[in-house]
C-alpha cells in the first residue's frame, strides 16, 4: 500500500496533514473509541513513551471516528501529549483499510479495527502492524524503529 496523504480536524478544530511532518518519521495510530478501556490503555502507553518517540525523530497521531469534543476531553483527561485527528465519515480511515465488519457479541457493524503505520521522512509507508493487540504494542513499535538507526 502506498501511503495516503491526508487532512483531517484536531481536537481544537485545526486541520492536520500527514504532509505536514515531512523530515520526521509519523506513527499514524487508528482505534475504534475514546476512553473505552483498551484505547485508553493504548493511548497511556503512546504518553508514557512519547519521548522516547520524539527522541527517534517520530511524530504520533491517533486517529479515529470520534467527534472533537470527545478527543478534546480524551486528551484532557489522561494528558495526552500528541494529536488526535478526528475522522467522522472515516474516509481516512477506509483509504488505509482499518474500517472493516466487525462482530462484536454476535452483532455485525462497520468499526475501526485497531491499526498502526509508521511514515518515513518522505512520507513512505514502511511498516504497518494490523488487528494490534494492545498489550507491548507501543514496546514493539519502539523496537522497530530502534532497528532501523
Amino acid at each position: 500500500m502506498n501511503t495516503v496523504d491526508f487532512t483531517l480536524p484536531n481536537a481544537q478544530g485545526e486541520m492536520v496533514s500527514l504532509s505536514d511532518f515531512r523530515g520526521k518519521k509519523v506513527i499514524v495510530y487508528f482505534y475504534p473509541k475514546d476512553s473505552t478501556p483498551g484505547c485508553t490503555t493504548e493511548a497511556c502507553d503512546f504518553r508514557d513513551a512519547s519521548e522516547d518517540f520524539a527522541a527517534k525523530n517520530t511524530v504520533i497521531l491517533g486517529i479515529s471516528a470520534d467527534s472533537q469534543k470527545r478527543h478534546q476531553n480524551f486528551i484532557s483527561k489522561y494528558e495526552l501529549p500528541f494529536e488526535l485527528l478526528s475522522d467522522v465519515d472515516h474516509t481516512v480511515c477506509e483509504q488505509y483499510g482499518v474500517w472493516q465488519l466487525k462482530k462484536n457479541y454476535g452483532k455485525e457493524y462497520y468499526g475501526i479495527v485497531r491499526s498502526t503505520f509508521l511514515i518515513n521522512e518522505s512520507g513512505e509507508l514502511i511498516q504497518e502492524w494490523r488487528s494490534v493487540k494492545v498489550k507491548d504494542h507501543v514496546t514493539e513499535a519502539l523496537s522497530f524503529l530502534e532497528q532501523l538507526n
